[in-house]
């Protein structure tokens, strides 16, 4: 049938084009509050000793113009269901402007540490614009007083949402703007950009009529996994080796947040960590991490006189993106939870309880599946859920409910070889994530040319003192290789913005 005048009918085999986010990705759009704005990113501290020209905004923002074609995030904006009678998609926007995107500021002298971190953490308070593609980047100049950095490095700083990316699916983020050596540029695009048709009202609504339908047949397969899995899981707590995580105590971090937000991080020998982890057959680097974390804990709310006696527990995020969903974007992660023993005072033996509670907490992640947690998601309906995160921000259920865990902890491995951005040379990687009430401290991890950044971002009335907390962490990574290493335990951490532990 030939098509009515004045109707222009999408091609056939693009009658949809877009992408529809997963239940996964869209439940990070529905559980943002004015408070809790739920995007991640992080800022990387470069020198520029190695760019064949000054650094300067125009050559910043040129850089990042050559390579948009290179991740699919930059140029996606969201485009929702009338009435949210389904998950959200993305439409690459017609009007993209990178300037909006990509900003410039500059700290004011001497340009440390503290400085760095407080600037970061504001820009990290304010919302994305939801109506726009969902990330911004920051050139940061004059930093000229911090340890361990060149007189003269800056930083970018980089906020994207969480409904389009997790931290596997970050990494290729990372990949797209920099490059293996100072003096290469990517590859152009094969072809110039076209964005993709922008579907109706109507015709989101036709869709999102023909994916209701299939639901409920692609619930009963979801149902058909977790009968067996959820029995699997029964053995397994029956098991002599299961370790239970227990009682998770309500600490400072479980209320709910205010909008400001507090950055920082300390940078940890890599080397040293995977040689404390040998000390304990089996045990890896995360587990280490964990521990090193714990100790943190365990020595910030002692000096408040807060500290709980039941072990602080953590969650600890998992990836279960296959190879075939490599460069997929999105979020393809399930969630274990650690206890972290903070109740124990030695951090060897502290090190050892956190291995034994991993290594029960995987196998009940095994037994549930890799990905059933995930597709669980796809049947949240978005008003549904929508509901569920304002009924829980106004009627303060973080201070009514117990709470399911105290932070989170994700650790991110990165390359071991330098990295280079717009000739700038790499120097160091800090995370930042998402705070909620409920759970007020997130410690993203991300490993790089033999070091760690051991990041954490918290509400700043929850953590007034992020300097003290960054002595912790120091403490804690120093106290823990003294136990297990002695004599061949380094002399300590290095620092960003003060003393070493």
């Amino acid at each position: 049938m030939p098509p009515r005048p004045g109707v222009d009918p999408l091609p056939p085999k693009r009658r949809f084009p877009v992408q529809q986010l997963s239940g996964l990705d869209a439940t990070f759009l529905y559980f943002e509050t004015g408070n809790a704005p739920m995007h991640i990113g992080g800022f990387a501290i470069y020198d520029p000793s190695t760019m064949s020209a000054p650094l300067s905004y125009a050559r910043f923002l040129a850089n990042i113009e050559r390579r948009l074609h290179l991740a699919r995030c930059f140029r996606q904006k969201l485009v929702t269901v009338p009435l949210d009678l389904d998950h959200p998609y993305w439409v690459e926007d017609e009007n993209f402007d990178l300037e909006f995107h990509v900003r410039h500021i500059a700290l004011p002298a001497p340009g440390d540490w503290r400085q760095l971190c407080t600037q970061v953490a504001r820009l990290h308070s304010h919302p994305l614009d939801l109506t726009m593609p969902l990330w911004e980047m920051y050139l940061i100049e004059g930093l000229d007083r911090i340890d361990g950095i060149p007189k003269g490095s800056f930083a970018i700083v980089t906020k994207i949402h969480h409904a389009a990316i997790d931290g596997a699916s970050g990494s290729e983020l990372v990949a797209a703007i920099h490059d293996l050596r100072p003096d290469i540029q990517p590859e152009p695009p094969e072809k110039a950009w076209v964005p993709d048709r922008t579907p109706s009202s109507v015709q989101l609504l036709a869709q999102a009529a023909r994916h209701n339908l299939k639901q409920p047949f692609r619930l009963a397969r979801v149902l058909a996994r977790s009968v067996p899995a959820w029995r699997r899981i029964d053995h397994e707590r029956r098991s002599a080796s299961y370790e239970a995580i227990g009682t998770v105590p309500r600490t400072r971090f479980n209320g709910p947040v205010s909008p400001q937000r507090v950055a920082g991080g300390v940078v940890l020998d890599l080397g040293t960590i995977r040689d404390i982890r040998k000390t304990v057959p089996g045990a890896t680097v995360n587990d280490a991490i964990l521990s090193i974390c714990g100790g943190a804990l365990r020595r910030y709310l002692e000096a408040k006189g807060e500290l709980p006696e039941e072990s602080l527990i953590a969650a600890a995020p998992i990836s279960v993106r296959s190879e075939q969903e490599a460069g997929s974007g999105g979020n393809r992660i399930s969630m274990m939870s650690a206890s972290v023993h903070s109740e124990i005072a030695d951090p060897a033996a502290r090190l050892e309880a956190v291995y034994r509670g991993t290594q029960s907490q995987k196998k009940i992640s095994q037994a549930v599946g890799a990905s059933l947690l995930t597709d669980v998601t796809e049947f949240l309906p978005g008003m549904l859920a929508e509901l569920a995160a304002l009924a829980y921000t106004r009627l303060g259920l973080a201070n009514r409910i117990s709470p399911l865990f105290n932070t989170v902890i994700t650790n991110v491995p990165g390359p071991q070889v330098p990295l280079y951005s717009g000739g700038a040379r790499l120097v160091a990687n800090y995370g930042m994530g998402p705070i909620l009430d409920g759970m007020g401290l997130i410690h993203p991890i991300f490993s790089y040319c033999g070091e760690v950044t051991l990041s954490f971002t918290s509400c700043r009335e929850m953590l007034p003192d992020p300097e003290f907390y960054e002595e912790c962490l120091h403490a804690a990574y120093h106290d823990l290789a003294s136990a297990t290493l002695g004599s061949g335990a380094p002399s300590s951490a290095r620092a960003r913005g003060g003393d070493a532990a």
